[in-house]
């Protein structure tokens, strides 16, 4: 079993609908940038349950709406199957993803 890494908060958006926001634990507090974009990394909506990689892929598959930043945090997003690898940005280095489920 793989070392609990990412942070992992379920919003309950509205009946039905769950944002995730996942993010690598490191990450917590951090502002980046790059160009034109700038993400902050807050620990208000990033802080949530600190989860091993697979815990939070299992998370991210019953999201309707997820945000996941760091290379830990955008695999999960990945192996849980609502990312696509040509979908990651880089954010002041670090990838970044967003999924939307319509």
């Amino acid at each position: 079993m793989s070392e609990k890494c990412v942070f992992v908060k379920v919003w309950n958006v509205r009946k039905g609908e769950l944002m995730i926001a996942a993010c690598d634990g490191g990450l917590i507090g951090k502002k980046l940038k790059e160009g034109k974009l700038a993400l902050d990394v807050s620990e208000e909506f990033y802080g949530g349950e600190l989860m091993t990689r697979e815990a939070a892929a299992d998370v991210l598959r019953t999201a309707t709406i997820a945000n996941m930043v760091g290379a830990e945090a955008v695999k999960c997003g990945i192996e849980a199957g609502i990312v696509h690898e040509e979908g990651v940005v880089m954010v002041g280095g670090v990838p970044h993803a967003q999924f939307v489920c319509l």
